[in-house]
């Protein structure tokens, strides 16, 4: 993630003191991390902003990790070996099957991983608790400190939120810029602080903007997209992406008091029926013609695409991809006959 244009960037290790560092695999209650005065640094991030990403992914396999594993495990794995990252935050349920796997490799060479468990289901709030406190008693923080911690990153978030409603209300945040300020707050670039003052910087640079005036309104579900160029292509097809799925609920896009509730709101780590409801208000809110479903190939979640088409309502294409890089020839044609489909219906 470059600096450009007051964009948020990616955290760079080495300014953190290294016992402070905790690299986590997935988006978790992150308020106990910075209670408990640690940096966290999402894996994902460092994987896919690196320089060389694919060059991660063969170090990977050259390590010995499976060649048919998903792309974001072997990068996480070689983003921790290569910043030396000692200690991780693992989610073991509620986010990728493979993690409990990669959690042990982790333990296998000598990294504290410390696992943590979203429920089954998003009713079971005192599983969620225990989780939390769990947590926060293996970092040595009190619970209630990290409830007053999401208050401070409450108003960083609110931020992000209005971010989001400038890219569908005021059109004049763009599609990629949304996914680049939503997707960071899995982290805050390991400084709530200045993640609060870029985005307010950023907010204020947004002001003077003529309005988007691309015609079609596409929203993207699915895991962020490991493809680099997806928005940019769709922009220059006079597309305007005015919802990222999962990147928004990396935000916590609900109004809520507690912990607890935030995180048992959070559509991500629960069945694909929550993940559907926030679609479908998206879908009529923000006025969206098609869907663009995002599978990561060898991902479990690629099964949930029947789902998806048959309770929404809207054209949808399906884009499977493996690894790092810019779409390919193929992609790009199946994404231009899908925008030309939307074109020559009557919805717009």
């Amino acid at each position: 993630m470059s600096n450009d244009n007051l964009l948020p960037y990616l955290p760079d290790p080495g300014k953190f003191p290294a016992d402070k560092i905790i690299g986590i695999t997935s988006t978790i209650p992150i308020e106990i991390v910075f209670a408990a005065g640690y940096v966290p640094i999402d894996l994902n991030n460092i994987f896919i902003c690196d320089i060389a990403p694919n060059k991660m992914i063969e170090d990977a396999e050259l390590a010995g990790l499976p060649r048919n594993t998903c792309a974001w495990i072997k990068g996480m794995y070689s983003a921790v070996k290569k910043y030396s990252i000692r200690k991780i935050i693992s989610v073991i349920q509620g986010d990728c099957s493979n993690n409990q796997a990669l959690m042990e490799v982790f333990l296998s060479e000598g990294i504290k991983t410390i696992p943590f468990a979203y429920p089954h289901s998003k009713a079971d709030t005192s599983f969620l608790r225990d989780q939390m406190e769990s947590l926060a008693a293996n970092l040595g923080v009190s619970y209630w400190r990290a409830e007053e911690t999401k208050k401070r990153l409450d108003s960083v978030r609110s931020i992000v939120h209005e971010i989001d409603r400038l890219t569908w209300v005021e059109n004049v945040v763009t599609g990629d810029e949304n996914h680049l300020w939503t997707v960071s707050t899995s982290d805050f670039m390991g400084d709530f602080e200045t993640f609060g003052e870029l985005a307010g910087k950023f907010l204020k640079s947004v002001s003077g903007r003529e309005p988007i005036k691309h015609a079609i309104r596409l929203g993207v579900v699915g895991i962020p997209p490991i493809c680099e160029d997806l928005y940019h292509f769709l922009s220059a097809l006079g597309v305007q992406v005015v919802f990222n799925e999962i990147q928004r609920q990396f935000s916590m896009p609900y109004q809520s008091d507690t912990l607890v509730e935030q995180y048992s709101r959070y559509t991500y780590p629960y069945d694909i029926f929550s993940r559907l409801e926030d679609i479908q208000d998206a879908v009529r809110q923000r006025r969206i013609h098609g869907i663009i479903h995002y599978v990561q190939s060898f991902c479990h979640r690629h099964i949930q695409d029947k789902i998806i088409r048959k309770n929404i309502r809207l054209p949808i294409l399906t884009l499977d991809c493996d690894r790092p890089g810019p779409l390919d020839g193929s992609m790009k044609t199946r994404i231009e006959a899908f925008i030309e489909m939307i074109k020559s219906c009557s919805i717009l």
